[in-house]
């Protein structure tokens, strides 16, 4: 069997542990610590976040699209499929590191999305772009942990709290759309979605599409 190869760490900014880029041939692995964060042959369920909200809000024209999570590029590629040729797609990744890997190692698994004229890839947080906004986006994905729980960083907790729905919902033109990556389902998340004015919806998927995998879910909110 072809050994694991690590080929970089960085710290999470706000002291919240090391990724690692590991490499097994033609196979790439992010971990935080012996958790795997995401996997280049696994890209079922990322690429349906895209594909679920676009289908969501299809017909409006020149939509504004924001991505929480640079990853390993599976929701940029099918949002940039499923929101059309006039859309404008902005990345929100906190880990330059993690930018630095797409663009270096994992040029290959990228291809060419990052140098697509409708893409801006901001180094920022992503709840801080979420935060300036008011009715700026037409939709909101969200894939920066490993649901609505923080495993990869606490302050992502407060994306997903009353507050920070809040302020997606008001980031959101009306009938935008929030879609939020989930290793597992959330009924109390389901919740607060409702309660902060998102008609919610759970769709299960599964992480390598048609061809199976673990089971997540994603939730489609919409902005009433």
């Amino acid at each position: 069997m072809i050994p694991w190869v690590h080929l970089d760490s960085t710290s999470i900014p706000g002291d919240a542990g090391q990724l690692k880029l590991m490499r097994r041939g033609t196979e790439f692995s992010i971990m935080l610590g012996a958790n795997e964060l995401m996997n280049s042959r696994l890209s079922g369920s990322e690429e349906a976040l895209a594909t679920l909200a676009g289908e969501k809000i299809a017909g409006r024209t020149a939509p504004h699209v924001l991505i929480g999570g640079l990853g390993m590029g599976f929701t940029l590629r099918a949002a940039l499929a499923a929101f059309g040729a006039s859309a404008r797609v902005t990345v929100a990744e906190l880990v330059p590191a993690v930018v630095a890997w797409a663009r270096g190692p994992m040029a290959d698994v990228f291809g060419p999305c990052l140098d697509d004229p409708r893409v801006a890839v901001e180094v920022s947080d992503v709840g801080r772009l979420i935060g300036q906004a008011s009715a700026g986006y037409d939709a909101i994905l969200l894939d920066v942990d490993n649901g609505p729980d923080g495993l990869t960083r606490q302050g992502n907790d407060s994306l997903y709290d009353a507050a920070g729905l809040g302020a997606a919902h008001r980031a959101l033109c009306p009938g935008g759309v929030l879609a939020v990556w989930s290793s597992g389902p959330d009924r109390a998340f389901t919740a607060r979605l409702r309660q902060t004015g998102f008609t919610a919806e759970e769709v299960a998927v599964r992480a390598n599409g048609k061809r199976g995998g673990a089971r997540h879910v994603i939730w489609l909110a919409s902005r009433r």
